[in-house]
């Protein structure tokens, strides 16, 4: 059975494309055939080749099932700002129908699909639409990355208020450190346990420099598994 994840967080750079990038190389460890999708990047770079940005890059030496770049990421925008803005500028708008056919076009090529959503869960695409409805469209058990640092407590229970609300499947969320100096962690940790009511994926350690590789062995698939 196919399955896929849409990958949201309490905000932008707090280890969407790590957990991402981790569950791949998890999925890939396990035997499947597992590919990643970023539908929106902003802050690429011009290279010879065209646009690039970092993270999709990562998604894509992640996987082990080979798509076009198009695929992967069909809006591939410039300026290091909110999608809907980086969009305007480069003239382009951004469709949740495109979104859709390169969505459909990975997941017939793998037995997993991770799709990392830009920013946070609420976050502008074009005049009308968000990330949310951009998860809303695709349908997809949702995994909530939260960033634990000072005021992650209301940022995540805001976040799986607003995924709740679309009737999306929260099906688990992940720890990551991104403070080591956070105080009362622990207690942090336990009062997101208790009030997102949805499994622990996996705690991730502060890091210097992200391993995905090394990561993947924090997350733990059965529980997906058991998700419905």
């Amino acid at each position: 059975m196919k399955k896929a994840y849409f990958i949201t967080g309490t905000d932008t750079g707090v280890g969407k494309t790590l957990v991402a990038c981790a569950l791949l190389h998890a999925f890939v460890k396990r035997g499947n055939q597992a590919v990643g999708m970023k539908p929106v990047a902003a802050g690429c770079v011009e290279t010879p080749a065209g646009l690039r940005c970092e993270d999709v890059e990562y998604l894509r030496a992640a996987g082990n099932v080979i798509a076009m770049r198009e695929q992967v990421n069909p809006y591939a925008l410039i300026a290091p700002v909110a999608p809907h803005i980086a969009a305007e500028w480069a003239g382009v708008e951004i469709s949740l129908e495109q979104v859709d056919r390169s969505f459909r076009q990975l997941r017939d090529m793998a037995d997993v699909t991770v799709v990392e959503g830009v920013g946070g869960f609420v976050v502008p695409l074009n005049a009308r639409q968000d990330t949310a409805d951009m998860a809303e469209m695709l349908g997809l058990p949702v995994i909530l990355v939260v960033g634990m640092r000072l005021g992650c407590l209301n940022h995540a229970l805001l976040t799986a208020q607003a995924i709740r609300h679309k009737g999306l499947h929260l099906a688990a969320w992940v720890a990551n450190r991104i403070d080591p100096d956070m105080s009362a962690f622990d207690e942090n940790l336990h009062a997101l346990e208790t009030r997102l009511a949805v499994p622990l994926l996996g705690i991730i350690p502060y890091q210097v420099e992200a391993n995905p590789a090394q990561v993947s062995g924090l997350m733990d698939l059965n529980i997906l598994d058991s998700s419905k």
